[in-house]
This record gives structure tokens, C-alpha cells and sequence, in this order.
């Protein structure tokens, strides 16, 4: 019964990843590779808003590393759209649900607080 405890508690673990949405605003263009969309921090001089992009992850190991996936997938969500850049407009943590069991008078809880990040997805015409 522990080793099915230690697998059930280890494909939990194991299962949490990087998770994205977008909301389509404007004029939506053929997609791209997510490797070409740009981060913006600021405005660039002439752009357009094509939608909103979100993104979290839990499965980094570190918070870096959750960061890292979350703007991964902020990318990959912005790509379907066609724009090639991200105007970054927040970040932060969300904690999800606690998933515990029952055994031999233990509980097992775990709870995740996973990254977060959204942004306008943008075309950008003049950098």
C-alpha cells in the first residue's frame, strides 16, 4: 500500500506543467513559431493588439524556473495568435488546491503555488 501511495503521490507531481489562454481582441494572423515573439516591458513605437495572453507553471523546481515555463507558454499562446511580441502587463502567484489522502491515521497534503504571468499579445510594426 505505501509504494501505490508513493506512485500516486509522485504522478501528482510529476503531472503539473505549464498552462496558457489566450482571448482574441483583434485581428487575428497566421501563426508562428513561439520562438520569434519578443518580450516588451515598454511600448514599442508602432504595434497592435491582437489579444490577451496568460500563463502559469508549477513544475520549475524553483520559482526561476516556474517563470521560465509560464513565459515559455505566454510565448507559445501569443505565436497561435501571429503576434510577434508581448507587451508584459503583470506577474505574480496563485496557489492551487491542496490534494491529500487518508492512511494508517495520516493525512498527506500538498498544495503548489505556481507562477504567473500575463500580457497583450501585439504585432509589432516599429520597434
Amino acid at each position: 500500500m505505501k509504494h501505490i501511495q508513493i506512485i500516486f503521490i509522485a504522478i501528482i507531481l510529476l503531472s503539473s506543467c505549464a498552462s496558457g489562454s489566450y482571448i482574441l481582441t483583434g485581428q487575428k494572423r497566421d501563426p508562428i513559431n513561439s520562438s520569434l515573439v519578443k518580450l516588451y516591458t515598454t511600448q514599442p513605437k508602432k504595434y497592435e493588439i491582437i489579444g490577451i495572453v496568460n500563463a502559469s507553471s508549477d513544475s520549475g523546481w524553483t520559482q526561476q524556473g516556474d517563470m521560465d515555463l509560464a513565459i515559455s507558454e505566454l510565448k507559445v499562446q501569443a505565436a497561435k495568435l501571429g503576434a510577434n511580441g508581448i507587451l508584459l502587463t503583470g506577474t505574480g502567484e496563485s496557489t492551487s488546491s491542496t490534494v491529500g489522502g487518508y492512511n494508517n491515521g495520516f493525512v498527506y497534503a500538498f498544495s503548489s503555488t505556481a507562477q504567473t504571468i500575463t500580457g497583450q499579445a501585439i504585432y509589432v510594426i516599429e520597434e
